[in-house]
């Protein structure tokens, strides 16, 4: 190489234009709406080194957590166009790309947390990822527990009467609206980072999202009562883009695969404990914390499971309900 191409790669190198001698690590960028406190950031964080270290230095992991790189469509979005490369996004966000994967995350559909453990497990949620990646060329490779989704307003919500008319957000996929629309409630969607801000100003008047995220969030800062409805046993996917799933040699993509599942374990451990200790932590803050008869609502709500708003079919309800 000539002195004068010499110094034209130095230079481009300081300029971030080629990668500096010895530095062909590639970072993958893992997005997310939570906050850089909550269990899914902190989980997704450690995943780096173990990456780097399983891909003897080839690949490692940025986290971009609390909408840093856009709402929860926006990431979305961005997996094929490869702008991210790994996200975690809502069960009824993805299933905008292919309906049936989206009904683990439609209200009361599990009966209980070992229901969904199950389910989770279970060939029937591999073959919705499989029909997922056939839809939208992107790669679930986990399932995290979110948590039981609660809602919380500025009065208790112990009966279906006590939603109607309520003015309550939800995120930004329609079949959020279930519950709300069952009930007899107004669905308000708004992106997760601006729920704070019209709770405060009364914009809306009640949200629903489970106790680690209403305490991560603030929520509790701005409405007086959480009613432990548990209308939705809720997950986070785990999903590679599929031109950073197609860039991956096989070794490497194996090695990333196995790390977002030890994530989804590493943070759906820490989900399960933090919803034991938070009704308590709730109660010291002042809040008012209600239990809740959830068969009322649960009546309001299953004739949707199969409604004309289902984005799955008979043959694969009938399949999750049989799971035991």
């Amino acid at each position: 190489m000539t002195r004068h191409l010499c110094m034209t790669a130095a230079a481009a190198a300081l300029l971030g234009l080629l990668p500096a001698a010895g530095s062909a690590q590639t970072v993958l960028k893992w997005a997310h709406v939570y906050e850089a406190s909550e269990p899914y950031h902190t989980c997704a964080v450690a995943a780096s080194d173990l990456l780097s270290e399983a891909t003897e230095g080839r690949y490692s992991i940025d986290v971009f957590p609390a909408s840093s790189l856009g709402k929860e469509s926006d990431i979305n979005e961005g997996l094929g166009f490869g702008t991210v490369d790994i996200i975690y996004t809502g069960q009824l966000f993805a299933g905008r790309a292919y309906g049936p994967v989206a009904i683990g995350g439609a209200p009361f559909m599990f009966r209980d947390f070992a229901h969904w453990e199950k389910f989770r497990d279970s060939d029937l949620l591999q073959e919705l990822y499989e029909g997922y990646t056939a839809a939208s060329g992107n790669h679930i490779t986990a399932m995290t527990y979110y948590g039981g989704r609660h809602v919380t307003a500025n009065k208790p919500i112990l009966t279906p009467a006590d939603m109607e008319g309520l003015k309550i957000r939800v995120p930004d996929a329609p079949l959020y609206m279930m519950f709300p629309q069952a009930t007899g409630a107004n669905s308000a969607p708004i992106a997760f980072a601006e729920v704070y801000l019209a709770l405060q100003q009364g914009t809306v008047d009640a949200q629903e999202n489970p106790l680690p995220t209403i305490q991560a969030k603030k929520f509790y800062e701005v409405q007086t009562d959480i009613s432990l409805t548990g209308h939705i046993t809720d997950a986070l996917l785990t999903i590679i883009g599929g031109p950073a799933w197609n860039a991956l040699p096989e070794a490497d993509r194996d090695a990333l695969v196995k790390i977002t599942q030890d994530t989804a374990t590493c943070a759906t451990d820490a989900i399960v404990k933090l919803e034991s200790e938070l009704v308590e932590w709730f109660r010291g803050e002042g809040v008012n914390v209600h239990e809740v008869d959830r068969t009322p609502f649960i009546e309001a709500v299953k004739p949707m499971h199969t409604g004309s708003t289902a984005t799955w079919d008979q043959a694969t309800y009938d399949r999750l309900q049989a799971i035991e």
